[in-house]
């Protein structure tokens, strides 16, 4: 199993226009950027790269290909997770809050159609189960839905007092908190990121095709995976806008070395980087396996 200090670290997307790119993520999101340059950029929190924009003019977006659902950014708290909406409100940006019960969220996409979940994990709130086949989620006060509730907004706000400024940067302890795939099948999706790296397997609902990994019981649902646009997808050609790769960043280097040994007792092809290796899952998504966040400063 992956040591649970394991994390994610940056996701790395290939955008057409990166300076309206730049303004969206910096003035609606509130991240900084940590350096620019020419056709590259960096983003995050005040003190992590939470996002690596490449430029290539000619992307286009590629529909039915596997490859990313969205990714998704973990709040340190529902006081910061009530700023960005209430400034994603304020600057009337479309986003979608949505009660999962385990977690607070809202989605939205980027100008490009990146799709992206800003959250905080709530579990004491309530609980997922499985019955006869069908994902459900148990509230503490007994309510039973499909977690997909809206969620309450006003109830979220009270975490805010009229002096709490909504124009301030993405908070340091916010970061990468998963990553939803849109994969080629569940089982064997399942098999490469529990049985060769190591995540803790989670749940995968045929019926609702969808499955996920985590790192224990207070970090599930770190990496998901769905089947939705279909199973055997071709993957996304290099030229595609969106993402070219996520990281996974193990905590040490004897973690690491277990990662690697594993992919290579699979017989899994690795490519030699400067930050690390690179590898494909069985949906032919690439990963960044690497030791080291990548650093804010060029």
């Amino acid at each position: 199993m992956l040591h649970p200090a394991t994390r994610l670290g940056y996701v790395h997307l290939t955008v057409s226009r990166l300076d309206s790119q730049i303004a969206f993520y910096t003035q609606v999101l509130g991240f900084t950027q940590h350096w620019r340059k020419e056709t590259e950029a960096a983003l995050g929190s005040t003190t992590e790269v939470l996002l690596r924009l490449t430029q290539d003019s000619s992307a286009r977006r590629v529909q039915h290909t596997s490859g990313m659902y969205h990714f998704a950014i973990l709040y340190p708290s529902r006081k910061e997770l009530a700023r960005i909406i209430a400034r994603l409100f304020a600057l009337r940006y479309p986003n979608s809050p949505t009660d999962h019960g385990f977690s607070k969220t809202t989605y939205l996409d980027d100008p490009e159609g990146n799709t992206i979940e800003l959250y905080v994990r709530s579990l004491e709130d309530a609980q997922l189960k499985l019955t006869n086949g069908r994902l459900q989620v148990q509230y503490a006060d007994g309510r039973v839905t499909d977690g997909r509730d809206p969620l309450d907004v006003e109830a979220l706000f009270r975490e805010l007092d009229e002096s709490d400024r909504l124009d301030v940067p993405l908070p340091a302890g916010s970061q990468l908190g998963h990553v939803h795939l849109y994969a080629s099948g569940l089982q064997s999706s399942l098999q490469f990121y529990s049985g060769v790296l190591g995540f803790q397997a989670g749940l995968v609902i045929d019926s609702f095709r969808m499955g996920d990994v985590g790192l224990d019981e207070q970090q599930p649902h770190v990496v998901a995976f769905n089947t939705w646009r279909g199973t055997n997808l071709p993957p996304s050609p290099a030229n595609a806008l969106g993402m070219r790769y996520f990281t996974i960043v193990p905590p040490n280097r004897q973690v690491m070395d277990d990662v690697v040994g594993r992919i290579r007792t699979a017989g899994l092809p690795l490519e030699p980087v400067p930050e690390g290796f690179l590898v494909r899952d069985p949906s032919q998504i690439q990963i960044m396996v690497t030791e080291q966040m990548l650093s804010p400063i060029a």
